[in-house]
């Protein structure tokens, strides 16, 4: 790579370090108007999608993302969104809840296919506050937050408690990751045809992986991700005007089995992975068009972004010319920056600027507040309690940050906090997938990892040693939002 192409990447990279005002604006201090009729959203989620897939954040992506591309063209992207964790349960508990998920029965790891509810009975999440509002709900995707009650899903008996528990009007979709068993559709509470078959699973080649379960007879892999586009389709198509709507729509890809339909075989420069992404993506132009062809598609909120950071691996980046998580280090499940450094796309004709970015630090813990706060509702105090408002952010006027601190945690529970421009890992390794995935702190070396990201966004200089003021101060704000049990102020009931 020349000189100064590695100069503009680095600058690109430098982008999403950097905190503080927005980048681009092309208007300011005017307030959101509060819109004569409350408008639809739609919330795509993507399952193990990298902040460089999408060309609109890393120019020198192998796969062409026309939709994505197309959407931050019309809105706002943030450069300095994350996760709440590296892994994909704990990412939707927050998303749906606006609160850490390490604060549920779930500290660490996610649920498999027999998981069970991980929602709290009574709490009220994104889709009840919604409903509550007069929205019609609907969830289409990857539900992976458990279903049912006990020690196991018993998928012959309904599936209560789950979605249409949490305020959800409907739900059609898969229980959990498509490389989990068992394998089938379910719809409100009940599964659609039993999982009677039995799959060996695969192994070979890379990303082609699925583990060994029950399987329902008609079941295909291939067929799951526009099956649910389909439906999604559908509902955007049929959704009566005298009503609002919210659609939660998460994507099981491209998340593994990386299993692209034939017509996107060969139609990016990443292999299996990119194929899957660009099907992806075309899955999401679909459901952009009817959006776009409803009378009101104007007056709807599209957020679409992903739960963690891309499974793409060493071997996988001398491979290919691709880096699917740009060039932050390491990937999905970390505690480093590619585990948790997510896109996040948001359009609202009229109401947020096309073509605009920006550097404010989000969490997906936000949404349910910016909701909230776009819609002019109302949280009690015992809701999202991690979830801070954004609208600030969106309506690029003068303010300070929103959010004073940020918590991330990886696969195997190694908490990360961020104040600005330090970031601290409290571990040595990347507790996820990377090598190496922890270490013993030496006699007399440091116990943890501390970063400066602005002056290093690939964190590759630890200076925990250096400076243990900042370690302290760090490790008692974590601690003080541990047993505090929230990150927002209180709101009052």
């Amino acid at each position: 790579m020349s000189g100064s192409r590695k100069l503009a990447r680095r600058a690109f990279l430098l982008e999403g370090a950097a905190t503080g005002a927005l980048l681009v604006a092309t208007s300011r201090g005017s307030a959101l108007p509060v819109p004569r009729r409350r408008p639809n959203i739609v919330l795509v989620l993507l399952d193990d999608f990298g902040i460089g897939d999408a060309q609109i954040y890393n120019p020198w992506s192998a796969i062409p993302t026309p939709n994505i591309d197309r959407l931050a063209a019309q809105g706002m992207r943030f450069a300095d969104m994350h996760a709440s964790s590296a892994v994909c349960t704990p990412s939707r508990y927050s998303i749906l809840n606006g609160r850490y998920c390490w604060r549920s029965r779930l500290k660490s790891g996610v649920l498999d296919g027999s998981g069970t509810d991980l929602i709290e009975e009574g709490r009220l999440t994104l889709p009840g506050l919604l409903q509550k509002a007069g929205y019609r709900t609907a969830g289409i995707g990857k539900w992976h937050l458990g279903l049912g009650s006990g020690e196991a899903t018993d998928y012959g008996k309904p599936l209560r408690p789950g979605p249409i528990d949490h305020g959800f009007d409907s739900y059609f979709g898969i229980p959990s990751s498509l490389d989990f068993p068992p394998y089938l559709y379910f719809e409100n509470d009940h599964v659609v045809e039993a999982p009677s078959g039995h799959t060996e699973g695969s192994k070979e080649p890379r990303g082609v992986f699925w583990r060994a379960g029950g399987i329902a007879p008609h079941f295909r892999m291939e067929e799951v991700v526009p099956t649910l586009t389909a439906r999604a389709v559908d509902y955007v198509k049929v959704a009566k005007r005298d009503k609002p709507f919210f659609l939660y729509f998460p994507l099981p890809s491209p998340h593994t089995p990386w299993v692209p339909l034939p017509e996107y075989k060969g139609t990016s420069n990443a292999g299996d992975y990119g194929d899957y992404v660009v099907e992806t993506d075309a899955m999401i132009g679909r459901l952009l068009d009817a959006i776009d062809a409803r009378p009101d598609g104007d007056d709807t909120i599209v957020i679409v972004t992903s739960d963690n950071g891309a499974d793409w691996k060493p071997e996988d980046a001398a491979r290919f010319a691709h880096r699917a998580n740009a060039d932050w280090r390491g990937e999905k499940a970390d505690a480093w920056e590619a585990g948790h450094r997510i896109p996040f796309v948001i359009r609202w004709p009229g109401h947020i600027a096309p073509g605009t970015v920006s550097r404010e630090t989000g969490s997906l813990t936000d949404i349910m507040a910016t909701v909230a706060g776009a819609l002019d509702l109302s949280l009690p105090d015992d809701a999202a309690e991690d979830s801070f408002n954004l609208l600030p952010a969106l309506q690029q006027t003068g303010h300070a940050p929103i959010r004073p601190n940020i918590v991330d945690h990886s696969l195997e529970g190694m908490f990360t906090i961020r104040e600005g421009n330090w970031k601290l890992v409290l571990g040595l390794g990347s507790g996820g997938f990377s090598a190496p995935k922890s270490v013993a702190p030496a006699a007399g070396g440091p116990k943890g990892q501390l970063y400066d990201l602005d002056a290093d966004p690939r964190e590759e200089r630890n200076l925990y040693d250096a400076h243990p003021e900042i370690v302290a101060r760090l490790s008692a704000t974590l601690t003080e939002l541990q047993q505090s049990g929230r990150s927002h102020p209180r709101r009052g009931i």
